[in-house]
């Protein structure tokens, strides 16, 4: 890992913003869609939930940080494609496990959070009294 020196703990360290974006859920989902290129609104059907303003939003974020193309799409049917850059492929393996993860811890989460929230209802309930 990293010692208690190094940049990346500092506030003006540019990494912060780049943490914030790639961890963001919208944007991983994003990456993941884009393993292989597809236009805006497939884009949106694949990842039930998402505004139209959010996912312009992401988009847009993803490539100024260099890991999505936009392609104007001049043909019979205009559009746009989006794609993955290298940089942003190189996120592929971080992601793929760190989904691994999330399908293989997600029942044992979700009973900690009902464990959690037992509690916590119980602990205002008794702060009420």
């Amino acid at each position: 890992m990293s010692s208690d020196l190094d940049p990346i703990y500092r506030a003006d360290c540019p990494s912060r913003a780049i943490l914030d974006q790639i961890a963001d859920k919208w944007s991983m989902l994003v990456l993941m869609v884009l393993r292989k290129p597809h236009r805006f609104n497939a884009i949106k059907r694949r990842l039930d939930g998402i505004t139209q303003r959010v996912l312009t939003q992401t988009l847009r974020k993803l490539e100024r940080n260099g890991m999505v193309t936009r392609t104007v799409m001049d043909g019979k049917i205009l559009g746009v494609e989006y794609a993955l850059t290298p940089l942003g492929r190189s996120l592929e393996s971080p992601f793929a496990a760190l989904y691994d993860w999330t399908v293989e811890n997600m029942e044992a989460i979700q009973v900690c959070q009902s464990r959690y929230d037992q509690c916590d209802e119980q602990n205002r309930s008794d702060s009420v009294d």
